[in-house]
C-alpha cells in the first residue's frame, strides 16, 4: 500500500483522536462527573474510547480493555461503568487507543485492503472499518465540544491534521 495513503489516513484519524483529547482536557471537573445531565460527559468519553479500542482489536472473543475498564459497554441492557473514571484514566486509555490506531494504520498493506471485518451485524473491509472508527470518534468529540459550549461556554480548538507522526 502506498505510504502517502497511510499517512493521509493517519493524519485525519489522529486529528479525530486529538479532538477528543482536547475535549477531555477542556472539560471542567464540575461537568466531568455530573451524573444528573442526560449526556454524562465522562461516560461519552468512555464509550468513544472503548469502541476505538474494540474496533482495532484483532480478536473480539478475547477482547478486554485495559484496567481499570470493564466490558459493561457490551451489555445490551446498557449497564453503566461501576464508577466515574478520572480524566487521567481516560487520557491513558486515549493514548492506548491512539497507539493502537497508529500501529494499525502503519501496518496497512495491499493484503489489508482485501481483509474483511466480520462481527455480528458489522461486516466491512478493514480499511472501511478504520474510516468508520474515525467517524465514530469524531462524532462523539463533536458532541462533547457541543456540551462544553452549551454547559460551560468553553471551546476546544480545531485540529486540522494530527501532530503524531505515523
Amino acid at each position: 500500500m502506498n505510504t502517502a495513503v497511510r499517512e493521509f489516513i493517519w493524519g485525519q484519524f489522529s486529528a479525530a483522536i486529538e479532538t477528543l483529547e482536547n475535549a477531555i482536557n477542556a472539560c471542567p471537573d464540575s461537568l466531568w462527573g455530573d451524573r444528573t445531565k442526560y449526556h454524562e460527559y465522562c461516560y461519552m468519553v468512555f464509550h468513544t474510547l472503548f469502541w476505538l479500542d474494540y474496533y482495532l482489536s484483532e480478536s473480539h472473543t478475547d477482547f478486554h480493555p485495559p484496567a481499570p475498564f470493564g466490558l459493561e459497554e457490551m451489555n445490551p441492557a446498557g449497564v453503566m461503568p461501576p464508577r466515574i473514571y478520572t480524566k487521567e484514566e481516560m487520557l491513558t486509555y486515549l493514548n492506548h487507543g491512539r497507539e493502537k490506531a497508529r500501529a494499525a494504520v502503519a501496518a496497512m498493506s495491499d493484503d489489508t485492503l482485501k481483509r474483511q471485518y466480520d462481527f455480528g451485524k458489522v461486516s466491512l473491509p478493514i480499511p472501511e472499518l478504520y474510516l468508520y472508527n474515525m467517524r465514530h470518534v469524531q462524532h462523539h468529540a463533536a458532541q462533547l465540544n457541543m456540551i462544553l459550549r452549551q454547559q460551560a461556554n468553553i471551546g476546544s480548538r480545531w485540529v486540522f491534521r494530527g501532530k503524531t507522526a505515523l
